[in-house]
């Protein structure tokens, strides 16, 4: 047996690595803003063209743009409602979940917590019970519940290795509450993406990908417009991102680009066009 002939047969005996690409990833219509109410169905059908499947509604406009997007293959999969359905407007939440399952919605976000309803270590534990029941409502009407981040949760706890991210998923109960992780802000709040998908994995049914322009660590959203990056620019690799986010067992992948420098549509399609070629 030559040299050869025993290197090939050692490269057969190895497990043969496939590149994979995402398939199916979504937008998250809040990056539509400023163009969807006045024309949702050309919107949508570009949105559709660019390759988008899927599509994350916001409450506050979903009756605007309802019937233009079921006049797409866009599948409606999570729906952000609004955050005071969860400690003020509470008679509103039932009806508003039993609305987002009969559209065939699967999983409603708790999307932002006002600067002036931040707090330390238990301001989090009482968010976190909060959440821990409406859950537990969301369930009962065949939904899931999620949690959205943004760079406030990344603060360290004083005396702890813990972040109120930590404190947060440590309090709240994982068949109820899930994570919805934005990753951009888990980077502008100093944490690398990756470690969070290693540490909570079975909780990140949802993410939303963009990326960002390097900046010191701060914890709130006070970053200027430029910052926003299509998911190919900026400081995170998206690939080591997608194998982790894949391993931790996310589900949907949105895109969203809070600020964009022109029409958000243009700024949908450098990101898709990405997607759509990146190997991971």
């Amino acid at each position: 047996m030559t040299r050869r002939s025993i290197l090939a047969s050692a490269a057969l005996a190895l497990p043969q690595l496939e590149a994979k690409t995402l398939k199916t990833f979504g937008a998250q219509l809040y990056t539509l803003r400023s163009i969807i109410d006045a024309k949702p169905l050309e919107v949508l059908k570009e949105l559709e063209a660019l390759g988008y499947t899927e599509a994350e509604v916001i409450r506050g406009n979903m009756a605007k743009v309802w019937d233009a997007l079921k006049q797409t293959k866009l599948k409606p999969v999570s729906l952000h409602i609004d955050t005071s359905y969860f400690f003020k407007d509470i008679d509103k939440l039932n009806p508003t979940l039993d609305d987002a399952k009969a559209k065939g919605i699967q999983y409603v976000v708790c999307p932002y917590i006002a600067p002036a309803d931040r707090g330390g270590v238990e301001v989090i534990k009482k968010l976190a019970d909060t959440l821990n029941k409406t859950g537990a409502r969301a369930k009962a009407a065949g939904l899931k519940l999620c949690y959205h981040n943004h760079a406030f949760e990344f603060e360290p706890v004083a005396g702890s290795s813990d972040r109120l991210l930590d404190v947060l998923m440590k309090n709240t109960d994982k068949d109820l509450v899930g994570l919805e992780f934005d990753i951009m802000w888990s980077q502008v709040g100093g944490v690398p993406p990756v470690e969070v998908f290693e540490k909570y994995k079975g909780r990140i049914p949802l993410v939303h990908l963009k990326n960002v322009t390097r900046m010191v660590p701060q914890y709130n959203e006070k970053v200027p417009k430029e910052a926003f990056q299509s998911v190919g620019t900026g400081v995170i690799e998206i690939a080591p991102v997608m194998r982790a986010a894949i391993a931790a067992g996310t589900k949907h992948f949105f895109v969203e680009q809070d600020q964009t420098p022109g029409n958000p549509l243009e700024s949908l399609k450098i990101s898709a066009d990405y997607i759509k070629k990146l190997n991971y």
